[in-house]
């Protein structure tokens, strides 16, 4: 496909999950399977492009004066792709499968920047409901956070130190110019083109072996930042497919006795053989069978970790889909979720043992207060002040704090500041 039949492709699959109110995802699973006769290159591109859209959906159809898919689609080129105008009219030239021509209208709205004057949630492309709760967190500077949390993500890599170092993985792996994170001493990162495909890393002998695990660095530092050590007894609270167990097993050095377990037993699914492939021998999985799975850790465990069901808003940059399916209720029953999986942690920590609570999410509800009502109804923790959390990066620590949001409560990382997701991360420790 041409690289105009592409973006007139990507009008299409815009304008058909609009209106049948379906994920992106799913638009995009169902015309691959109606064009099969389209290369791996060409859904890739594709797919990047209906994402960049939804990354910017909001600018663009201001930019445009019009809510339609094509508009959309063309104000993501300027607006996302940072192209010209007179290259935007080389893909709508109209002929073969290319998008019709510009009108004259829309060459005037590529021309000017009359996003001077849209509100914070158009410029910074969120909806609007969620204004109130974005300011409350960064202020003036919400409109340059919700930028960031537009853009595409890198591939991030966690190195598994069970079976390699980062030192030999990045010789490894430089035929895909991977280089280290700037702050996870386990991390690398692979940069990724605006049309480019993944590069397959599960195809990799690296990633076969159980050498790297994909993981975004906020996610490796939020594991990081727990401290889990060789010898204790952790427990993976909210473990789903096993992520953050990985990397607490890798920090316990196979030591100890880690248990994950996780509410839905279907998002557990994956951890067994991802286990096994990572060659993380001391790690029980818990599924829950109508009782609660714990009861005989109750007031045993040096460290339990919440990977919190949240809103995911720290995750936008990977599913831009997400924020414009949110919906205003979800944030309450996230909150209601994340008590109730807080107050069943308090309950098997030990004297002297830790809580790390993580959410993928921005919003103090969700982090700062609500650490803050945990506290309140749980006086026997305390918080773990934040450049002591941040000490297990080292000599980095110092910079990281410079660019993390701290707070009594915690610290927060957002691709702005710290070029990770979103991610949230509180310490509590019951004093012995």
């Amino acid at each position: 496909m041409t690289p105009a039949a592409r973006v007139a492709t990507a009008i299409d699959v815009m304008a058909q999950l609009e209106t049948l109110r379906i994920p992106a995802g799913q638009a995009l699973k169902d015309w691959g399977v109606a064009h099969r006769f389209a290369g791996s290159g060409d859904r890739a591109a594709i797919s990047g492009l209906v994402y960049d859209t939804l990354r910017r959906r909001a600018s663009s159809a201001y930019l445009l004066g019009d809510d339609g898919a094509r508009a959309k689609v063309l104000g993501m080129l300027k607006l996302e792709r940072e192209l010209h105008v007179e290259a935007i009219a080389k893909l709508f030239s109209g002929e073969r499968h290319a998008p019709a021509p510009l009108t004259e209208a829309e060459r005037q709205a590529l021309t000017s920047d009359n996003l001077d004057d849209a509100p914070a949630h158009v410029v910074g492309d969120y909806p609007e409901w969620l204004d109130g709760a974005l300011t409350k967190v960064f202020g003036d500077a919400r409109v340059e956070e919700a930028i960031a949390l537009s853009h595409r993500a890198p591939l991030d890599i966690r190195v598994n130190t069970l079976k390699a170092s980062p030192e030999k993985m990045l010789t490894s792996l430089r035929h895909l110019r991977a280089h280290p994170t700037p702050w996870s001493p386990v991390g690398l990162r692979i940069l990724l083109d605006a049309d480019a495909r993944n590069p397959g890393l599960q195809a990799e002998p690296d990633f076969i072996k159980g050498a790297v695990e994909i993981q975004d660095e906020g996610s490796q530092l939020a594991a990081l930042f727990s401290a889990a050590r060789p010898g204790e007894l952790v427990v993976d609270l909210c473990a789903g497919a096993g992520g953050k167990t990985l990397a607490l097993a890798a920090m316990m050095e196979g030591r100890g006795r880690l248990v994950a377990t996780d509410s839905d037993k279907r998002q557990l699914a994956p951890i067994h053989q991802r286990l096994s492939r990572a060659g993380a021998h001391n790690v029980e999985v818990r599924t829950p069978k109508g009782g609660d799975p714990l009861v005989d850790l109750a007031g045993r465990c040096d460290l339990v970790l919440i990977d919190a069901p949240c809103t995911g808003t720290g995750t936008w940059r990977r599913n831009p889909d997400a924020k414009w399916r949110m919906r205003p209720g979800a944030l309450a029953l996230r909150v209601k979720d994340q008590v109730e999986v807080l107050d069943r942690a308090a309950a098997l920590i030990k004297p002297g043992g830790r809580l790390a609570y993580v959410t993928c999410s921005v919003l103090q509800e969700e982090n700062t207060e609500q650490i803050s009502a945990f506290l309140a109804r749980h006086d026997d923790f305390a918080p773990v002040p934040s450049l002591e959390i941040a000490s297990k990066l080292g000599l980095r620590a110092k910079g990281f704090c410079d660019a993390a949001r701290l707070y009594e409560q915690g610290l927060l990382m957002t691709p702005r500041r710290t070029g990770t997701d979103g991610f949230f991360v509180a310490v509590l420790k019951r004093p012995q």
